[in-house]
């Protein structure tokens, strides 16, 4: 699923959600962040049964380390949708990987 989701978005075969627009502003993630974050990305959660369609949630890097989370659809879709991205919280995350248990 990985290659696919990387050709799309480095053919531009993508759009944002409206939030994964305004977020990707606040959070002051460009484009570039996402193309390189893409390239190095691995699945860390699948969400098959998402109630707006099939979604994963990616980990990649940008060519400086900074660690990218990118909540998309799977690539069945025509286009690949980024429902938002964002850098993982160490508070909430293990090694940018794995969730961190609540209390």
């Amino acid at each position: 699923m990985i290659p696919e989701i990387q050709e799309k978005i480095r053919h531009n075969v993508y759009e944002f959600s409206e939030h994964a627009l305004t977020q990707s502003i606040l959070r002051a993630i460009t484009l570039q962040d996402l193309h390189e974050a893409i390239a190095t990305a691995e699945i860390i959660e699948d969400y098959p049964l998402d109630k707006y369609g099939p979604s994963v949630l990616l980990l990649g890097f940008t060519r400086n380390q900074r660690p990218i989370h990118i909540h998309c659809s799977y690539p069945s879709r025509p286009l690949i949708k980024i429902i938002t991205l964002y850098e993982p919280d160490s508070q909430r995350w293990k090694n940018n990987r794995i969730r961190r248990k609540t209390k």
